[in-house]
């Protein structure tokens, strides 16, 4: 048994890995999109190398999908013109997301010709098989020597987000000194667990992952092994001020937002801060009881209804608040843009008008998208707020923003967008408690908690130095484990 890479090692995009159970089988676990200049050799606009199937899938029995955000999933297509043919494993609810994100991928990346996409999408509904949480499924693989079968778990991470657990059965390499029978191996029983990417503790909507019973192998993200978020009252108090602060100049504020996820989360909160305000006696002199919160984003809307069709996986909290009367993904300030034309119509009067609003665009790292076109409009703007509040991977125009935007009395520098040159005259704004993902502290408590731990643990999905930062917490955690950082 071994585990292979094809992404996600030198960066956080790209996640895709494979585990070789044997020369005959395989299990290929995502298989996701590069964001920015996160592969190997590859100039960041080589858009056909960052997309091609560049290894062998010959022994590969199934994909496994962790969950459907981009950079675990947009190289499907392609995975599909490569010849595979096998299952695709997902969540029940993971299941009735994935066509439409990859309907989306195709019609902005690949191409408008509705046939082609057509039959991309019936393919992938062909091959994908829907599971529920918890449940053991048996894989078929080529021969009788090894058995493998796959458990999904909440990540917390985005609705129908899993990590998953893989039970290997493999047959030893030499015969047990036991067996009556010499030329008898004995099987070995291997529990491989991969995290996908794992939710933030005490996050809206979804409960926080519960770690596993045990693992032998743990390959895990590392986003944030790093860093500690903020607390979920403090960032929600960050939030609130934040725009309080950003509307006082009547400017837009601009949220990039994965249109899963992050934008669903944001409206929870943003929800959540109208409804406290409320119950002040001022709350009709204030500018939360009248300001648009615009959601400029079809696919978001799209996302957003599916949470709302799956609500019996929301938490506690979130499902109290349905249960009083209270809608937390669909309030009365919210509006949500859906023709192209909309979309630059909506540009054109916030450009024209002086009151505030706050937008929220796909895509979250800047890299595509109608949040494009709102920053080509109002970067240049100094009451122009960017409020950043998930990971900007290097080589993205959110990380540019962010390292460029003016800082105290220094000025901002500017960036490219679509080849036009811009000044960066808005403020930028960065609040990391609302990622997704976990923090380095939930990081460590996914190992601490189980009851068996890992003798072997694989760090992917991070930067250097958040990798090496959560390889040493582990290193004192479990001094007699083998860490190591995936290649």
């Amino acid at each position: 048994m071994r585990i292979e890479h094809h992404g996600a090692v030198n960066g956080v995009t790209g996640s895709c890995h494979q585990l070789h159970i044997d020369k005959h089988n395989s299990l290929l676990i995502d298989c996701g999109l590069f964001q920015g200049t996160e592969k190997d050799n590859t100039d960041s606009n080589d858009i056909e190398a960052q997309l091609v199937i560049d290894f062998d899938i010959s022994t590969v029995k199934a994909l496994i999908v962790t969950h459907c955000h981009i950079d675990h999933v947009g190289r499907i297509p392609y995975l599909l013109a490569a010849g595979f043919k096998g299952p695709i494993y997902a969540t029940t609810a993971t299941a009735a997301l994935l066509p439409l994100v990859i309907e989306d991928a195709l019609k902005v990346g690949v191409t408008r010709n509705k046939s082609i996409i057509r039959a991309c999408i019936k393919l992938l509904k062909n091959q994908l098989v829907p599971l529920d949480y918890k449940k053991w499924q048996r894989l078929d693989l080529l021969n009788n020597h090894s058995s493998a079968k796959i458990k999904f778990q909440m990540a917390g991470h985005i609705l129908g987000s899993a990590y998953v657990e893989i039970d290997l059965t493999l047959a030893s390499a030499l015969p047990s000194a036991l067996d009556k029978d010499e030329n008898k191996a004995k099987p070995a029983k291997h529990r491989v667990v991969f995290s996908g990417d794992l939710g933030a503790p005490y996050a809206p909507l979804l409960p926080a992952p519960k770690s596993p019973y045990r693992a032998d192998t743990l390959i895990i993200e590392s986003t944030y092994g790093d860093k500690n978020h903020q607390n979920r009252k403090d960032r929600t108090k960050c939030l609130q001020n934040i725009i309080e602060k950003a509307v006082q100049d009547n400017g837009v504020v601009l949220i990039p937002a994965f249109s899963i996820g992050r934008t669903q989360e944001l409206l929870y909160e943003l929800e959540q801060i109208i409804h406290k305000q409320k119950q002040r006696p001022k709350y009709r002199n204030s500018f939360w009881h009248n300001i648009d919160i615009i959601v400029d984003s079809p696919m978001a809307a799209k996302f957003t209804q599916q949470y709302i069709n799956f609500k019996e996986l929301w938490d506690k909290e979130a499902k109290r608040e349905l249960s009083s009367g209270r809608h937390p993904l669909s309030f009365e300030q919210l509006y949500t843009i859906n023709s192209h034309q909309e979309h630059l119509q909506t540009i054109e009067y916030l450009a024209k008008r002086k009151k505030p609003a706050i937008i929220i665009a796909a895509s979250g790292m800047c890299s595509g998208g109608r949040i494009l076109n709102y920053l080509k409009q109002f970067l240049q703007d100094k009451t122009t707020d960017v409020l950043f509040v998930g990971y900007q991977a290097k080589g993205t125009l959110g990380r540019d923003i962010q390292k460029y935007a003016p800082k105290g009395n220094k000025p901002g520098g500017y960036v490219y967008i679509d080849g036009k040159k811009i000044t960066v005259n808005a403020n930028a704004e960065t609040i990391s408690g609302y990622s997704a993902h976990a923090d380095q502290q939930g990081l460590i408590n996914f190992v601490k908690r189980m009851r068996i731990k890992p003798h072997h643990i694989l760090i992917v999905h991070g930067d250097e130095e958040a990798k090496a930062s959560l390889k040493a917490q582990y290193q004192l955690l479990l001094p007699e484990a083998l860490i190591e950082i995936g290649q």
